[in-house]
């Protein structure tokens, strides 16, 4: 009984302070549009999936967890590097069978927030933050999150001025036109450069 109660304890100690970090099914976020996701975001990069493997964390053993490593092609934002890893937590059991759908060979676009003082980091807004980069039917690269991309420019133009970000007249355009689904990648990098070179 007292082994129960410890685990459940630090199960409870661990959702608390994981609840803005962790990610996938089962987790309800509140929607959040681009400024805000990389407002919230400590590093933002583009890279491929070197690996993906689910784990229980080191010290919280009752936590499962997934560990993702990329090859970083581009930071966006933070300290530029050649590899990141980062391990986040896993609300849902079926995630220990997919890896939270992290794949080797994935190509990804990650607003990604502070690690915990576990340790535990995830994309900002979950898998609103994540993006899968594709290509389309003309053979462009474009990025769609795991919503779709829905309501991810919507008040946009309002909240980056009261940043004090200046957004070229392109990143107005794509504001203006963009009505949900894949954004081409080279768009949503330029956007995300401006929004994140605010001082915040």
């Amino acid at each position: 009984m007292r082994e129960v109660m410890h685990r459940c304890l630090l199960l409870v100690a661990a959702l608390a302070v994981t609840a803005p970090a962790s990610a996938q099914r089962g987790a309800l976020t509140v929607p959040r549009n681009l400024d805000q996701l990389a407002d919230r975001s400590a590093l933002i990069v583009r890279g491929h999936v070197i690996s993906a493997r689910v784990e229980k964390h080191p010290e919280l053993r009752a936590l499962d967890t997934v560990v993702v490593t990329l090859q970083v092609r581009e930071t966006l934002k933070g300290e530029p590097r050649k590899t990141h890893t980062f391990r986040q937590y896993l609300w849902d059991i079926r995630d220990r069978f997919d890896a939270a759908g992290y794949r080797k060979g994935q190509d990804l676009l990650l607003l990604l927030i502070e690690p915990s003082a576990q340790g535990l980091s995830s994309p900002a807004g979950l898998d609103q933050g994540r993006f899968r980069i594709e290509r389309d039917a003309s053979g462009r690269e474009v990025a769609v999150n795991g919503h779709g991309n829905f309501r991810l420019f919507s008040g946009l133009t309002a909240d980056a001025a009261k940043e004090g970000a200046t957004l070229s007249s392109a990143s107005m355009r794509l504001l203006e036109s963009h009505r949900g689904g894949p954004v081409a990648v080279a768009e949503l990098s330029r956007l995300i450069r401006e929004l994140a070179a605010v001082d915040r």
